[in-house]
């Protein structure tokens, strides 16, 4: 064989074309094409907001102007920080808790048909408890602390965890099962090797929608009992009238919900390439 055909590149299988991977300034020309459209809409909605506050159409204590929110998101800086870290902190621990706590059950559930119809409907009634309404009970059972927050924190996030995940261990193709059935696979090699990966978009589905509601519900146990935390920073601003701290805390705690789904975006894009590729193919076929 010839020294030129050895280095000649392999040739493409018939009906598949190979889509060269964009560089940088093509990401980057992809990436403003897809965020100019919420850009221009919050553009437009503070434009809205100070147009609002300067026509003087709502008086002042209701509806703050967007110069004075700014200035006490830069004056009180320290203070939104201190707070807001513990906010995050609440909701990441409950995050994690329910995340371990949800794909747990949802696995259980998926291999017991007994323990799915015993808890599904129990998580159901859960899930429809309004969980505003039995937060100062767990103020009485666990105190002022931390707990109550995170509590709250995992009851609401818990949910989508669990129903997303079961989805995604169910919906792979039982012939795929029945193959590896067929081949020897044990019930762990299965679960490893088809079940998990089959399930993983389904679950962030769910993780970026539980990651938000995580927060909501750290902020719904500030509100109940505390002394900390953008719950109690957002509590004492509506007490006192202070309505350009008390829109400076939704907009800082409302932040922290978009930091954490890109987060959890961006561990799905790593974690699930060959998921993500489906949106952005390199490879097509032309049959």
């Amino acid at each position: 064989m010839s020294q030129s055909a050895l280095s000649a590149p392999p040739a493409q299988p018939a009906g598949v074309a190979v889509r060269e991977q964009p560089g940088l300034g093509r990401r980057v020309a992809e990436a403003a094409e897809h965020s100019w459209r919420p850009v221009a809409l919050l553009l437009a909605c503070f434009a809205l907001w100070w147009a609002i506050a300067a026509a003087e159409l709502v008086e002042p204590y209701l509806v703050p102007s967007p110069g004075a929110t700014l200035d006490v998101l830069v004056e009180k800086s320290d203070y939104l920080w201190q707070h807001s870290w513990i906010t995050t902190y609440e909701t990441l621990l409950g995050f994690v808790i329910a995340v371990v706590v949800g794909v747990l059950a949802a696995v259980v559930m998926v291999y017991s048909t007994t323990v799915e119809k015993t808890l599904y409907p129990i998580l159901l009634f859960a899930q429809v408890v309004p969980k505003i309404a039995i937060a100062p009970l767990f103020v009485v059972w666990l105190g002022f602390g931390i707990a109550p927050k995170i509590l709250i924190a995992v009851l609401i996030a818990f949910f989508p965890v669990v129903i997303s995940m079961v989805t995604g261990l169910k919906a792979v193709d039982p012939e795929m099962l029945q193959l590896s059935s067929t081949m020897g696979a044990r019930p762990w090699q299965t679960f490893v090797k088809i079940r998990l990966p089959a399930s993983l978009p389904h679950l962030f589905s769910g993780l970026k929608v539980a990651v938000t509601l995580a927060v909501t519900g750290a902020v719904v146990g500030e509100f109940v009992g505390a002394n900390e935390g953008l719950g109690y920073v957002i509590l004492q601003a509506n007490g006192n009238l202070d309505t350009p701290m008390l829109f400076a805390g939704l907009l800082v705690m409302s932040l922290i919900g978009v930091v954490l789904f890109v987060l959890v975006e961006i561990a799905e894009k790593l974690l699930l390439p060959w998921h993500a590729s489906r949106r952005d193919a390199s490879v097509t076929t032309s049959y």
